[in-house]
């Protein structure tokens, strides 16, 4: 089967850093899917496992943890899923990604496809529906049953794949007053476009520009950029008895005697640790995505694909990460298809 593999970890501008390459074909365990990728979405965590370091893989390393597609075959113990459903799914850091033609993945964090989306705007949301809603239901414990509505969720990164249906679900599932921040004109206007009730600027006081919009605390943060730049002003703003939670590691220890006062709670979120440890609720992630799958069929949610960058080819694939390492990007950089 065709995929996209490294064999060493290379700086993206390096050509060497992502080939065009033939594996075999998997075969599947038994609680796996052997899915027929149709798309593929790229996430900041696929730029990260790349990045320049020592040592080689051989076998090619597959990356990608977003794809949409069809399953293929099934494994013994499989009783979710069958043959020609369409499914939408993230994976598991621990196997090989979606950037081949099929690919094994475990029933129990698969979801079905929305249906009013194609494959490729589907792929633009397993890893990020998942981690945001993970995030605020789960880790800050905001309510899905509309217990917390009316209370301020601060989202630093609004913008971002993540940003995008963080605010969303923030607003349709929860209630929630949302306060997005975004630095550029064009990603202020996509956190808007995307349901945030105010938009601040991370690059300015923020501090400064919750209190000119008279929302000097928020009972919620959900960080999604630079949590050593933002941990002080997270630490401020958060309300007494408030909850931050962050899905971006540290480069340094952070001081987290500023919580004690406030008895603020932080917490982290990373979305591969349920299938990364095959923990007892696993299957959770299964409901997340159908819970997903049909509010988009409503129409209470939507995409957050912001460009097709074509087909799924080492060249375009170059391209989504060099984009991704500018820390510039709108919404989900998606590839659909396979060259002839």
């Amino acid at each position: 089967m065709r995929a996209v593999g490294l064999t060493r970890y290379l700086s993206i501008e390096n050509e060497s850093s992502l080939a065009d390459i033939e594996l075999p074909d998997p075969a599947p365990g038994p609680r796996d899917l052997l899915v027929s990728v149709r798309a593929i979405s790229v996430n900041p965590v696929d730029t990260k496992v790349r990045a320049p370091r020592a040592g080689a893989e051989d076998p090619p390393r597959v990356l990608g943890w977003d794809a949409a597609g069809v399953v293929e075959a099934v494994g013994d113990e499989v009783t979710l899923f069958k043959l020609g459903d369409e499914v939408f799914y993230a994976g598991s850091i621990t196997r090989p990604g979606a950037n081949s033609e099929r690919q094994l993945v475990d029933e129990r964090i698969v979801g079905r496809k929305p249906r009013r989306l194609d494959f490729a705007s589907a792929a633009a949301l397993p890893l990020t529906s998942l981690t945001a809603w993970e995030a605020l239901f789960d880790r800050l414990g905001v309510s899905r049953e509309g217990a917390d509505a009316g209370r301020r969720i601060l989202i630093i990164g609004g913008a971002g794949g993540v940003g995008s249906i963080s605010i969303q679900l923030a607003k349709v599932v929860a209630g929630l007053e949302v306060v997005a921040t975004a630095s550029r004109p064009e990603s202020s206007a996509w956190c808007l476009d995307h349901g945030a009730d105010h938009v601040v600027n991370h690059a300015k006081d923020l501090p400064a520009q919750l209190v000119e919009i008279g929302r000097p605390t928020v009972d919620f943060v959900l960080c999604l950029n630079d949590t050593d730049g933002h941990w002080n002003v997270m630490t401020d703003v958060v309300a007494p008895q408030g909850r931050i939670c962050s899905i971006v590691e540290t480069k340094a220890p952070v001081d987290i005697e500023r919580l004690k006062a406030k008895s603020a709670t932080f917490t982290w979120e990373f979305m591969f640790t349920r299938p990364m440890f095959e923990t007892p609720d696993m299957i959770e992630q299964h409901r997340i995505l159908n819970a997903i799958s049909q509010r988009i069929d409503d129409e209470q949610l939507r995409t957050t694909v912001r460009e097709n960058l074509g087909l799924i080819t080492a060249a375009n694939l170059r391209t989504a990460h060099a984009r991704l390492e500018s820390g510039r990007t709108i919404g989900k950089l998606v590839l659909a298809g396979w060259p002839e």
